[in-house]
């Protein structure tokens, strides 16, 4: 016997949005409140706002501004006025709780599907609301959408030049023309002069290929990324030319824990213990001579035995032992993706809840606005001491 599905992932959303971001949320539920405090004003004069009709029987004037304790934090509330007559939410203000669930449904089922008039309509008759109109649903889908494309598309001018760039993708399940197939999510972060880590652009695609990454990299320099030194990311060609493409003379590091994987794959699975051990070593050392020696060490220890390894790891010693050309002080800032692996770890706790995205806007929608909620960060000291020696 087979439990039943009892899994709502628009629930599961709401609650992972709830307890991770509660910034975002709060923004959130107050766009979708004062949108649908407005389409509800609306229903009561009988016409939109600044809409001539024969049905209107009053006119909007203002707003009256009161705070709203949720779980989420305190929101600006703006209930409309009008010049005659009154207008009260009670569907809202009088029971608080219920209408935050109701409302918290609201935001994730629009992140996870886009928004549509009729799956609104379904939504917020549960408040008392029962004639929202396309109109109204295309401003409020507007106004959730502003504040993620906002972020994506934000200039990177003010907040550079970002000394240390790394660059990773993800892949998600997307339904289109009636099949399931796989589109990656592109991201990358940087860490300024002052030290701070911060996100720097997305992008959802059909593949990991060399255009994919080129128009990436393209759009965060026509945004205004500039002043990069270092670019981390795994071996992925078309990344790798992509960056060369559009950040001439930058320097590559090529992921260190991307390459252990690369390297363990040609290893006999006995001797791999040695060998893991002796590459380890490399980036134990003081300083960058004692680096380069130390993996001069590991390559004569693979010549005999292993000549497979060691030609594998003489081939890639430029590209893995590129943070040696920095201060010791950000080595274990560069010489891996491990920052950006953090950051992907909280993206798919959100999207797991989801699954199978219903297409690729939704994704958008959902990775930007987790991204756009991340802090800011990094090695202030050691960012700074690089970006200036």
């Amino acid at each position: 016997m087979t439990a039943p599905h009892i899994v709502d992932p628009a629930g599961l959303l709401g609650e992972a949005l709830t307890e991770a971001s509660p910034d975002l949320m709060r923004h959130l539920l107050q766009t979708v409140i004062n949108a649908l405090l407005s389409a509800d004003a609306d229903a009561v004069v009988g016409a939109e706002w600044g809409q001539r009709s024969p049905g209107r029987t009053a006119q909007r004037n203002g707003y009256r501004h009161r705070d709203l304790d949720t779980r989420a934090g305190t929101i600006d509330v703006a209930v409309p006025k009008l010049r005659s007559g009154t207008y009260f939410p009670g569907w809202l203000l009088e029971r608080r709780k219920r209408a935050e669930a109701a409302l918290i449904t609201v935001v994730a089922d629009c992140y996870l599907a886009g928004v549509s008039t009729r799956r609104m309509d379904k939504l917020v008759k549960a408040l008392g609301i029962h004639s929202l109109s396309t109109s109204q649903v295309s401003r409020m889908a507007a106004d959730l959408d502003e504040k993620v494309e906002a972020f994506r598309h934000r200039p990177l001018g003010d907040a550079g030049p970002f000394t240390f760039v790394a660059a990773d993708a993800l892949t998600m399940k997307v339904r289109e023309a009636g099949r399931v197939i796989n589109a990656v999510v592109l991201v990358a972060t940087g860490v300024n002069g002052d030290g701070h880590r911060e996100v720097l652009g997305m992008r959802v695609a059909t593949a990991e290929t060399k255009t994919a990454w080129n128009e990436f990299f393209a759009d965060l320099v026509a945004r205004g990324l500039a002043g990069v030194r270092l670019v981390t990311s795994d071996a992925h060609a078309g990344l790798v030319e992509a960056i060369a493409a559009n950040l001439p003379g930058t320097a590559w590091q090529r992921c260190r824990t991307h390459y252990a994987a690369n390297l363990m794959a040609i290893t006999p699975k006995s001797l791999w213990p040695a060998v893991k051990a002796m590459l380890h070593s490399v980036y134990d050392q003081p300083d960058a001579t004692a680096v380069h020696a130390q993996f001069d060490r590991l390559l004569d220890y693979v010549a005999g035995k292993l000549p497979a390894v060691g030609e594998h790891l003489d081939a890639a010693r430029a590209d893995i032992l590129a943070f040696t050309g920095f201060p010791k002080d950000v080595w274990t800032q560069v010489w891996s993706n491990n920052p950006a692996e953090r950051l992907n770890k909280e993206i798919r706790r959100r999207t797991d809840a989801v699954g199978i995205f219903p297409n690729r806007d939704a994704i958008a929608r959902l990775v930007g606005a987790v991204l756009a909620e991340q802090p800011t960060n990094g090695p202030k000291d050691a960012a700074t001491s690089a970006s200036t020696s």
